[in-house]
């Protein structure tokens, strides 16, 4: 990891529709992890940020992992670098 680097990607993840809040309470618990969207088919928008590649990937596999989760589909992932001693944005 570089120390001046920050990640952010977008995944798109389906879930068993049943078990969609339980799924959006376990990514939120991850950090740097929010569901700004999700639909009652189980389909859900998933954002990551953090201060490296290997951050954004263990949460990738973490959420692949989950109970009742069908797929996951990375759809964006960019990093910026920071000035030395900036926080990002």
């Amino acid at each position: 990891m570089k120390e001046h680097e920050w990640h952010v990607a977008s995944l798109v993840v389906h879930c068993r529709p049943e078990l969609r809040l339980a799924v959006i309470n376990a990514i939120e618990q991850l950090t740097g992890a929010e569901v700004p969207v999700s639909s009652e088919q189980g389909k859900l928008v998933v954002s990551l940020e953090g201060p490296g590649q290997q951050h954004i990937v263990e949460h990738i596999d973490s959420i692949a992992l989950m109970d009742g989760i069908l797929s996951t589909t990375l759809i964006y992932h960019e990093f910026a670098e920071l000035e030395s001693g900036k926080e990002p944005a």
